[in-house]
């Protein structure tokens, strides 16, 4: 049964959660890559490149987020959300490894 022509059709406002409004698949992909080389830069001994590999990936990808806003290969959340966490990690991660360096 059809509605009645007096009723506005109710207009959905529920945040999209599918794969079609997130990110870019290859992009996540070429992340998880870069995750991966830190896992294995770590376990070789090569602590100084791992930590600036995932700081360095954690920047640019909050980067990208920033400057292309929702055309971003890079989706999470909302724009503020993904940079305040990704900028926080990226220096966080590398303030951190330095002054484990220094003490």
């Amino acid at each position: 049964m059809n509605q009645p022509a007096h009723r506005p059709r109710r207009v959905s406002r529920h945040p999209y959660v599918s794969e079609a409004h997130e990110g870019k698949p290859a992009f996540e992909w070429a992340v998880a890559g870069a995750v991966a080389v830190c896992a294995i830069l770590a376990v070789t001994g090569q602590m100084i490149w791992a930590v600036s590999l995932l700081s360095l990936t954690s920047i640019v990808t909050a980067t990208l987020r920033l400057v292309l806003k929702t055309k971003s290969p890079w989706k999470i959340r909302s724009v503020g959300f993904d940079c305040f966490f990704g900028f926080s990690f990226g220096i966080g991660l590398m303030i951190a490894y330095m002054v484990l360096i220094m003490f």
